[in-house]
């Protein structure tokens, strides 16, 4: 199983006098990324999100190039480009960019999102977010695949255009996001691959092995045998049990910021995402001594690289690792970086680390 290194840089309002600078949290993470190549970690992980509501990254694949220009192995992807807010053309040249000036690093992850508010503002029909999404995802697929080709949709039509630059990679991997089954069916149906976020996973489909399995059998289905299941986790190896109970509270400090990005109320929400309700409901009860490994992994390094083999043994390819949620600073997430790559990933097949301990 490979490891990635993941962050939302949730910086939401609901953090108060605690928020941070979001320009300095950027330049933060550029710092983190490299670092990240440094430790061992296999790829990197950012997302988007705007206007501050939950994190302050707009455009991943700016950030990655510039990452790209100062790494030299790191696998670079979103986590997850919010498709239905750009024309699926510009992402597919975007990406097609980022995997030529970084030789073949890029990866590909799209969502469509949970956060009505970004919908607003950009004038996207958020009841029909899983519509548009699928379709500008089949665009991207066809661009990358094909070259030339014109597109008459429900949302999207455009003549005949020629993608350039041409990804470097033969197949540039293809992530969706995917909390629903219904996803996860599109998925397969696509012969794309996954990534699951585990709490939704856990609540859907009752284990993570169990959300492994389904896709694997749809993707089976479809004819494909060879695709790929990724998931994040919240992490931190600690040394105290004060140490684990502080993680437990920045965590909850981390869901005040995203239950409002979720919507609460069944009646409102568009029918496939009526499910979140449930999630907010659970969120907002939410105390340490419930939290639970189906969404955070916290302890000594002996726990965290047991919690982490059974995600390998249930199937799983990657795991991407969220370090600094709910308001860790920079110091600390690059000590929670480097504990994990000296204490946990040896336990791994990973890259060898350019840091020596």
């Amino acid at each position: 199983m490979k490891i990635g290194y993941f962050t939302l840089t949730d910086n939401p309002i609901e953090y108060g006098d605690t928020r941070k600078d979001p320009n300095q949290m950027i330049l933060d993470l550029a710092e983190q990324s490299i670092y990240a190549e440094d430790l061992g970690f296999h790829s990197l992980w950012v997302p988007e999100h705007h206007f501050s509501a939950l994190g302050v990254l707009p455009s991943p694949s700016m950030f990655l190039g510039h990452v790209a220009a100062k790494t030299k192995r790191i696998k670079l992807a979103p986590a997850t480009v919010l498709l239905p807010a750009s024309h699926p053309i510009r992402m597919a040249e975007e990406y097609a960019l980022l995997d030529l000036l970084s030789d073949g690093r890029a990866i590909f992850s799209a969502g469509r999102g949970y956060d009505k508010r970004e919908y607003d503002v950009f004038g996207i029909d958020f009841n029909k977010s899983r519509e548009i999404f699928f379709e500008g995802l089949d665009i991207v697929q066809k661009a990358w695949k094909q070259g030339t080709l014109s597109y008459e949709g429900n949302y999207f039509s455009f003549p005949e255009i020629e993608l350039t630059p041409k990804p470097v990679q033969d197949h540039l991997p293809i992530y969706v996001a995917a909390f629903s089954r219904p996803s996860i069916e599109k998925a397969a149906e696509m012969g794309e691959n996954v990534i699951f976020a585990p709490f939704a996973a856990n609540m859907v489909f009752g284990t993570m092995e169990n959300a492994i399995n389904t896709f694997n059998d749809l993707s089976n289905q479809h004819g494909f045998s060879d695709k790929k299941a990724s998931c994040s986790y919240f992490i931190n190896v600690t040394e105290s049990a004060e140490e684990t109970e502080k993680t437990k509270q920045r965590m909850l400090k981390y869901f005040t910021g995203l239950v409002p990005a979720f919507p609460d109320d069944p009646t409102k929400a568009p029918p496939h995402i009526r499910y979140f309700a449930e999630i907010v409901d659970n969120l907002k009860n939410m105390t340490t001594d419930k939290l639970g490994d189906k969404s955070i992994i916290v302890g000594d390094a002996e726990y965290v690289t047991e919690k982490l083999k059974e995600m390998e043994r249930a199937g799983l390819d990657e795991v991407i690792l969220y370090f600094d949620f709910g308001g860790l600073s920079h110091l600390e997430t690059m000590k929670a970086m480097e504990r994990f790559a000296k204490n946990v990933m040896p336990h791994f097949n990973q890259e060898e680390s350019l840091v020596k301990y």
